[in-house]
């Protein structure tokens, strides 16, 4: 056995493996990128959903943009305000007031209001039956289906389908969004925690025609928008709709609404 062979060999594995090393050593050193601690902590303050509700990336998105002025500590809204105020700390600054927002389901059409057009023996999932012929089974084709894809998704326990509509529980919804992202009708939109009265209807049909599929959608009648002394509400298209920044939430549309819709 020839044991010069065998050392060479090793020796020049070995001289290879340490200049590949050195040169990634090097290579690490030249092109390592800073980690500023502001955002290591801050990402570790996050609740890591990563559901993107913050506008961002996931939570390391939301971290570096907090991190870097810009995005405000009170970003997450799942985390909500103790989040908000941890990531105050660690940024020193004032943590505000953190807005809490809930998801909100804007259809009426229980089983009993809304009229189906068919009995639906196929699927049964929202995406689903938005594109079967016709889109659905309901005979409002703005209404929630009732597929429960807006349950399927989110992680909270906060939204179920209930008498065929889906509704969300305030107190379990930490709006991550999810919900709204899910819903192939585009009915599930966000409001602020406090509001009290919501149109929930977004049919874009008149009067009639609302009448003939659903008794409990917006005819566009204009009486709350008459009735509304703040500016709150207002026509968008057929349907009425209201600006919550300017709502007080006295209820004088909803006593107004002659088909109950604002509730």
């Amino acid at each position: 056995m020839n044991y010069t062979i065998i050392i060479v060999s090793f020796a020049i594995v070995g001289i290879v493996g340490l200049i590949c090393g050195m040169g990634l050593g090097v290579a690490s050193e030249k092109f390592k990128v800073e980690v500023d601690e502001k955002e290591l902590a801050v990402r570790e303050a996050l609740p890591g959903n990563n559901c993107g509700a913050c506008g961002f990336p996931g939570c390391d998105g939301c971290a570096h943009a907090i991190a870097i002025g810009e995005a405000a500590v009170t970003q997450c809204p799942v985390g909500g305000k103790p989040v908000a105020q941890k990531i105050a700390d660690i940024m020193g600054v004032q943590a505000g007031e953190a807005v809490k927002k809930v998801a909100m389901v804007r259809c009426s059409g229980t089983c009993d209001k809304a009229i189906k057009r068919a009995k639906n023996v196929g699927p049964i999932d929202c995406n689903q039956m938005s594109v079967m012929p016709g889109g659905g089974d309901l005979g409002c084709e703005f209404g929630c289906l009732g597929g429960g894809s807006c349950v399927k998704v989110c992680e909270f326990d906060a939204i179920h389908v209930v008498d065929g509509i889906a509704v969300v529980d305030k107190e379990k919804c930490v709006a991550c969004g999810l919900c709204v992202k899910a819903c192939p009708r585009h009915i599930i939109e966000m409001t602020t925690y406090k509001a009290k009265y919501h149109v929930r209807c977004m049919s874009q049909e008149k009067g009639k025609a609302v009448k003939d599929v659903c008794q409990a959608g917006c005819i566009g009648c204009t009486l709350c928008v008459k009735e509304c002394k703040f500016d709150a509400i207002h026509m968008n298209g057929n349907v009425a709709q209201i600006d919550y920044e300017k709502c007080v939430n006295c209820g004088a549309c909803a006593r107004k609404c002659p088909v109950s819709v604002i509730n």
